[in-house]
């Protein structure tokens, strides 16, 4: 089983989960408790400021320098932790790459006319009854045949978020239902990373695994449809009246035609072709590029005594284009791959606290403890989907949250006659998809800078997400489609 190359490339399928026997417990939990701690005060008290525009970046590095303090106690050698960050920071390069890219995308797909073009011809098609669950099923076709929720975030997602708030609809709700869709289509597809790291942790072939993750996926997203459908019905939108303001500016301000559709079709295409995606982003960009100076020069002029000018800082700084709707003025605005920037401090600094805690021991610790509870059938599931959740949220990243389990549980499911897909299943339905449901994990930082609305604004509408880990564990609360192992 190899990992397909993918929009999050990360290498970590053959990781060494570090141990320490000289930790105890409690000594793992003291950096958590912190982190959680300094995390929870800066939300619920100061508002997200306790040190500035960076608080979330300053108290992973604060976390992290606990866990260093932890390790040292506990004779773990300097040299050791600091590899590991290393070792971490250098599996997000690409995705930092691929942030940048999409920053760069956002800033010449506004210029050129693509993003307007969506919101135009979107608002024509979509009708606000069926938007979200509509926005769903977008989604989720798109990420089946891409292998990537980031991918369809930063396409069609974006698109969506555009045509859904000029219909007035909730940014958090067109947020979920775009997460929602694209993560049940990354998990289904046999072209994703994690799709294809599950099961190589639990010792089943991918085709086994994507065929048993229906049985609770397939409920979980019907749920999901019902719920949208139901928050669709029940949403105030701007009616046709407005709609047809919007596209009267929208056509005023740029020149409008189904030509510009060329460049997200390429892109998708090059990824369908599995291009390399920082070779597919940036033909996206290059492309939208040269669509902006032939088919928007009256924007460019507006923009900047020079083109070119115009065009460079739609790739690295902000872009604000002006037209005479100020709900459109909101909209069309990108921060290039400055607008970036906060999120890849973001994922950096959280990358060096999961190194540090990987380092010294504190994952491995705590996965083993909650193994201990898995006294049950129900128990060994619970404490899968425990240590899922915890590790998203402790070691910020869905690959870790996928292979420490998956290498700590293996032999549980194996002694308790269970099929090694069940925990193949447990792993995607409770590592995967909650990792967008964590701000500071990398997959939360990405999806809400790309989509730009914050976790907390869209994690209830995220309802396939938050679901998928109950889905699991009512199944084998009542022994549904639990497989056992086959007897030779």
């Amino acid at each position: 089983m190899h990992k397909d190359d993918n929009l999050s490339e990360i290498n970590i399928q053959d990781q060494k989960i570090m141990e320490n026997k000289e930790l105890n417990i409690w000594e793992a939990l003291i950096p958590v408790v912190i982190l959680m701690s300094l995390l929870a005060y800066n939300i619920f008290f100061a508002e997200g400021e306790m040190f500035g525009e960076y608080s979330n970046q300053i108290i992973l590095l604060i976390g992290g320098f606990a866990a260093f303090i932890d390790g040292l106690y506990n004779k773990v050698s300097p040299l050791v932790m600091v590899k590991e960050i290393a070792e971490n920071l250098k599996s997000v390069f690409v995705p930092i790459m691929i942030l940048f890219l999409v920053g760069a995308l956002a800033g010449t797909w506004l210029i050129s006319g693509v993003i307007p073009a969506m919101v135009y011809y979107g608002l024509q098609v979509l009708s606000p009854a069926i938007f979200l669950p509509a926005s769903v099923i977008i989604c989720a076709i798109i990420s089946i045949a891409t292998g990537s929720s980031w991918t369809t975030s930063a396409t069609v997602g974006i698109a969506l978020i555009g045509i859904g708030s000029a219909l007035g609809i909730n940014p958090g709700m067109i947020a979920g239902a775009v997460i929602s869709g694209a993560y049940f289509g990354d998990k289904m597809s046999p072209l994703s990373d994690t799709t294809n790291l599950a099961p190589a942790m639990a010792g089943t072939d991918l085709f086994t695994h994507i065929k048993y993750m229906t049985m609770t996926t397939v409920p979980t997203l019907i749920i999901t449809l019902i719920a949208f459908s139901i928050m669709s019905a029940n949403t105030e939108t701007t009616g046709n009246a407005d709609i047809t303001g919007l596209l009267t500016s929208i056509k005023a301000t740029f020149n409008i035609t189904p030509l510009l559709f060329i460049v997200p079709v390429t892109v998708v295409a090059l990824i369908l072709l599995k291009t390399k995606p920082l070779v597919a982003l940036t033909s996206g960009v290059l492309l939208a590029a040269v669509f902006a100076f032939i088919f928007q020069a009256d924007v460019l002029n507006a923009l900047s005594d020079s083109n070119m000018s115009a065009v460079i800082n739609a790739i690295f700084t902000d872009t604000q284009i002006t037209t005479d709707n100020e709900k459109l003025n909101d909209l069309f605005s990108a921060g290039g791959m400055q607008g970036m920037v906060w999120t890849i401090l973001l994922i950096c600094c959280a990358m060096i606290f999961g190194g540090i805690m990987d380092a010294i021991g504190a994952l491995s610790r705590i996965t083993k403890e909650l193994l201990k509870l898995a006294n049950s059938v129900f128990g060994l599931f619970a404490s899968t989907v425990i240590s899922c959740l915890g590790l998203n949220a402790i070691a910020s990243d869905q690959y870790l949250a996928i292979v420490i389990p998956g290498k700590m549980f293996k032999k549980a499911y194996e002694d308790k006659g269970l099929a090694p897909e069940n925990l193949s299943r447990t792993l995607e339905d409770s590592g995967t998809v909650t990792s967008v449901l964590i701000p500071w994990n990398t997959c939360g930082a990405y999806q809400s800078s790309v989509l730009g609305v914050g976790v907390g604004e869209y994690f209830v509408y995220a309802i396939f997400n938050w679901l998928s880990p109950f889905t699991t564990l009512f199944f084998a609360a009542l022994n549904l489609k639990i497989r056992q192992l086959k007897t030779k």
